[in-house]
């Protein structure tokens, strides 16, 4: 199983807030630092307002930031929030489904899965987060010679 990318940029998206708890952030800044999708990264932060996660501030002095303490952010529920399909075959198609026991043993393996998942919240996944605000920074500061360098490059 591989979860989506939206899936994957919501909890890259919350991880970031919830390491920088201290002050409003931009999408842009997000999107800079892992080097994504600024557009897609702004259908996650809607999904994530709506979910309730995260508060979206409009206007000049605006940015996003937790909505809720990271304790309060289920990783499980988040995950089932983002992904559309959870179902790891199509059985609803097959010939074999009423008679197969391998729809059975999938469902087993989702609750498996899921079970895991529901034990985590955001607080936990944060536990290296001096780590992360490091590799944040080296980021940061890569990008920003990147955007020199492109300039310098337009301008020649």
């Amino acid at each position: 199983m591989q979860l989506t990318r939206h899936t994957d940029y919501a909890l890259r998206v919350l991880i970031y807030l919830g390491s920088h708890r201290d002050r409003l952030c931009s999408i842009h800044e997000v999107a800079s630092v892992y080097r994504i999708s600024q557009n897609h990264l702004m259908k996650v932060v809607n999904h994530l307002a709506h979910y309730g996660a995260v508060e979206a501030l409009r206007g000049r002095a605006g940015g996003i930031r937790l909505a809720k303490a990271p304790a309060d952010i289920n990783i499980g529920a988040l995950v089932r929030s983002t992904e559309a399909r959870l179902d790891l075959l199509d059985c609803d198609s097959c010939l074999i489904s009423p008679a197969c026991v391998l729809t059975g043993v999938l469902d087993q393996a989702m609750a498996a899965f899921f079970k895991v998942l529901d034990a985590y919240t955001l607080e936990d996944v944060l536990a290296t987060r001096g780590d992360m605000l490091k590799l944040f920074a080296r980021s940061r500061a890569q990008a920003q010679v990147e955007a020199v360098i492109a300039t310098e490059a337009a301008a020649d």
